[in-house]
């Protein structure tokens, strides 16, 4: 590993469906002492076989707005009545083990980290699907969608690609072969080049009419 061994924590955003659970699956799999996920905060309980400090760190309600106010969260948001989030802590645990932290969040957390934790120096890459079709295929594919659900799902991620073209992110990887994803991913993660995509492709569809065609 070359200068990755600063452990400058890498932050991997993009739409769902995009292919980042299994890009990552691999890295880790060909990599698997150097690279670690930071454990999240939640305030939702434990699921059977879930250990705390593992799966997540489970707090209250109190306990979770407590580091709120104390800075302590790099990104956190709310989903179904529950609090989620990721603590400079867990960061800095992953760090501490001599591995570099990935950190897979969505547009809103990657402005937080910006806003609020800059000094933590990530490399922010984005993983863009070829186009909002493709995306509807891989999403619909998977046999859980509603017309509902897929179209919340296409509108959030066409929300996702429209801040990735302010230029927010340091580097985009469009998926479009997941061999060669993979093998960019592996460039910036292992050896810190960030010659991937430039661009992210443009994508004019529209998520309802992509929706109801599904």
């Amino acid at each position: 590993m070359s200068s990755a061994a600063s452990l400058r924590p890498i932050v991997i955003s993009g739409p769902s469906g995009t292919g980042k659970s299994t890009l990552l699956k691999r890295l880790f799999d060909e990599y698997p002492d150097t690279f670690g996920f930071s454990v999240s905060h939640t305030t939702r309980k434990p699921r059977p076989g879930e250990e705390d400090g593992k799966a997540y760190h489970f707090v209250s309600r109190d306990a979770f707005k407590e580091l709120i106010d104390q800075n302590g969260f790099v990104e956190h948001a709310e989903f179904s009545k529950n609090l989620y989030g990721t603590s400079v802590k867990a960061i800095q645990d992953v760090a501490g083990q001599g591995r570099r932290c990935v950190l897979d969040i969505d547009s809103q957390g990657v402005k937080l980290i910006k806003a609020n934790h800059a000094h933590l120096k990530p490399i922010y890459v984005f993983l863009s699907p070829p186009s909002l079709a493709s995306l509807r295929t891989r999403l619909s594919g998977r046999g859980t969608e509603s017309e509902d659900s897929l179209r919340s799902r296409l509108e959030a991620s066409k929300g996702e690609i429209e801040y990735a073209r302010t230029g927010a992110y340091d580097t985009v990887i469009v998926n479009d072969d997941l061999d060669k994803a993979y093998q960019k991913l592996k460039a910036v993660a292992v050896e810190d080049r960030l010659e991937a995509d430039s661009k992210v492709p443009p994508m004019d569809e529209d998520p309802a009419e992509l929706a109801a065609n599904a």
